[in-house]
Order: C-alpha cells, then structure tokens, then sequence
C-alpha cells in the first residue's frame, strides 16, 4: 500500500431495488452475461441479476461479513448455481471475463477504476455507475430519475471499446 487505505472503498450503503432493476436495465443484462459487482455488500445486485435475468456474477467485497452474508443471500434466493461471492480487494479483481461491471462505492474510488477497466475488459463490456462518473471518461449514457423513496439518483453508463 501506498499511504492509502485502498481497501477502504466505500462504506457499504446499501442499493435501493428500484435502483438496482435500473442499473441492470440500463446495461441490458441478459443470461449471457458475467456481471462483476466491484464492492458487492450485500450481493443484491448479482442476485437480482442471476434472479431476474438468468445472467452470471462474482461479487467482491473486501469485508469477510459482506462476503458470507452475500452467499447466504444468494442462497435464499435460489440463485447460488449462478453466483460466486470472494473475499478481495477490488482493485485486485481480474476484470476481463466480465461483460458487465456494476459500481457504487464514492467518487474518488470511482475514478480509481477507470485505468483497471480500460486496461482489462474486453471492447463491448458495459460498465455502470451509480452516483459516480469518472472523470473526463465521458459516459455513452447518463440517467437521472427519482427513487421510490424521494431521493435523485444518477446513474452512468460506458461501453468499453
């Protein structure tokens, strides 16, 4: 490490389902997808990926809680067969298998992906953002709407080429 504390995120807060169907209509997630949940809590957002779209996922979280509480989740779902959750650093994460990258840490950890992404993911991998965009790196999609609960969100879409 270098003075950082890279392993520290985002504090886990977590994503409302209106927002999660959101984020995985906006990538268009389908059963032919691998969807990685850089910073995955809870691991709501691969279940529901595994559960409403029949699509594959790891979840990664640096907290071992996050990670035993995502497979027992993952369980109860029914969606196990489809989900993998590991304990480990996201910014250690080998992207290149997915086809779809879901984030919702903060900006500054956000923008911290940009360089892994571009380096690792195959052209046509759909990366989304809840929140945070990244820099100068400028979105193929940006959706603002209002949550159940009142509150705006934005959420951001790229297209690796």
């Amino acid at each position: 490490m270098t003075g950082e504390c890279l392993y520290i995120l985002a504090p886990f807060v977590p994503t409302p389902r209106d927002v999660v169907d959101r984020m995985l209509a906006l990538a268009e997630v389908t059963s032919e997808d691998l969807v990685y949940d850089l910073g995955c809590g809870d691991g709501r957002i691969i279940i529901a990926a595994a559960k409403q779209c029949g699509a594959r996922g790891l979840g990664v979280d640096i907290e071992p809680y996050w990670v035993e509480a995502s497979r027992a989740n993952a369980k109860q779902a029914g969606v196990d067969h489809l989900v993998t959750f590991n304990l480990q650093d996201a910014l250690t994460v080998d992207l290149s298998p997915a086809t779809v990258v879901m984030l919702y840490l903060v900006e500054w950890s956000t923008r911290k992906f940009r360089p892994l992404i571009t380096r690792m993911v195959k052209p046509g991998t759909r990366i989304v953002s809840h929140s945070f965009s990244m820099d100068n790196w400028a979105p193929v999609k940006v959706e603002k709407f209002v949550v159940a609960s009142g509150d705006a969100r934005t959420l951001y879409l790229w297209i690796a080429e």
